[in-house]
């Protein structure tokens, strides 16, 4: 089959997005407005007969002083990963990216290797001798995943540093998600471990009430994130950041996006962003208060995003990041803990790749990057 790349504009960029099942949020057109401190494009890949079969957003962010750039596809592109001729995909988009100015390329193939279901990372957490979550046995394998993976390094890809703990990644390679297809919420909701459920019954009891918010709302969305940033140590994004995603991703679609809030006695005491791509939706960002932890409103709130994502047909609903520690001692222990609760699954990326255009301020970029 042979491959023609080029440019296109947003309007055929979102038309393939939308003739999809579903694709990342970052590689969604709008995404380009979300981080405006990258300058952006849409890449386009046609057959032989003009139609388009794979598109990729890419951002470029400027190296410091001179005319050079890495361009980062997140999440992306959406192509057909599997296809056996995937140097015929790749190869035009790196002369084309180096003809933009890249001196990198980074891409995160939105392949999934492994699975492991909740009963399968449980027996991992009571095992004292395992500390990841790639020392459990996964439940389900994707051969062809470690195809593409060595497809790509044949081709002179690399992979992320860090040898595939996750950290090295910008975008997570550990996620958990709830599958929702062919099953009925009453499934998914007996799925849900006993805490979770006992937390649920606990939060309605004590009259929490989940409610949908808007822009408008963003302010008091920003009160509860930063208190949590506080309390979890972590540099929270501006609220600007906030308003600019929720007015771009729904001036492009107006369900793109979502706010949730859980109420106690008319006081937020919980607060989530809600993404959702065709069949795809992400838990995306969360907040609470330090009191009123004991009425639940995390779990109440989850509950009600999860239905409402079975609502739209979703058939996946996504808690995004998690660490692969399984160390009961790790501070990150406790976000793999509470996700499990779910009864979902573990799902591994292949993780971020990295194609040095210009071998030099490739390593430059890296012993940068290392010294933040």
């Amino acid at each position: 089959m042979s491959l023609t790349l080029r440019t296109i504009s947003r309007e055929q960029h979102l038309a393939y997005i939308q003739s999809l099942p579903s694709a990342s949020h970052m590689q969604v057109p709008a995404w380009a407005d979300v981080k405006t401190e990258w300058r952006s494009e849409s890449l386009g890949w046609f057959d032989s007969t003009g139609q388009l079969v794979g598109a990729g957003l890419v951002l470029y962010r400027q190296l410091p002083k001179i005319k050079r750039y890495l361009a980062y596809l997140p999440e992306g592109p959406v192509l057909n990963w599997y296809a056996p001729n995937l140097e015929d995909w790749l190869r035009p988009m790196l002369a084309h990216l180096k003809r933009q100015g890249a001196f990198s390329v980074k891409m995160g193939p939105p392949v999934i290797i492994r699975r492991w279901d909740a009963a399968a990372i449980k027996s991992g957490i009571q095992n004292p001798d395992v500390k990841r979550l790639r020392d459990v046995e996964a439940t389900h394998i994707e051969p062809r995943a470690f195809e593409v993976a060595d497809r790509l390094r044949k081709m002179g890809w690399q992979q992320g540093e860090d040898g595939g703990a996750g950290f090295g990644d910008v975008q997570p390679r550990y996620v958990f998600q709830v599958p929702l297809e062919n099953r009925s919420l009453e499934s998914v909701h007996k799925g849900f471990n006993q805490l979770w459920r006992r937390n649920i019954k606990k939060a309605e009891k004590a009259g929490v009430e989940v409610v949908q918010g808007s822009y408008e709302h963003l302010g008091e969305w920003q009160r509860l994130y930063e208190i949590t940033a506080e309390r979890d140590h972590f540099r929270p994004r501006p609220l600007s950041y906030f308003q600019r995603m929720w007015t771009a991703l729904n001036t492009e679609d107006p369900n793109r996006m979502r706010l949730y809030f859980a109420m106690h006695e008319g006081e937020a005491v919980a607060a989530a962003t809600m993404l959702i791509v065709g069949g795809h939706v992400w838990y995306s960002y969360g907040a609470s208060a330090n009191h009123k932890r004991e009425v639940r409103p995390s779990n109440a709130m989850q509950w009600r995003m999860l239905r409402d994502a079975y609502a739209l047909g979703a058939s996946v609903y996504d808690l995004r990041g998690i660490s692969d520690s399984l160390d009961e001692s790790d501070h990150l222990f406790g976000l793999i803990q509470f996700k499990v609760g779910t009864g979902g699954q573990a799902a591994e990326y292949l993780g971020e790749w990295d194609f040095p255009l210009n071998k030099l301020l490739h390593k430059a970029l890296d012993m940068y990057m290392s010294r933040r």
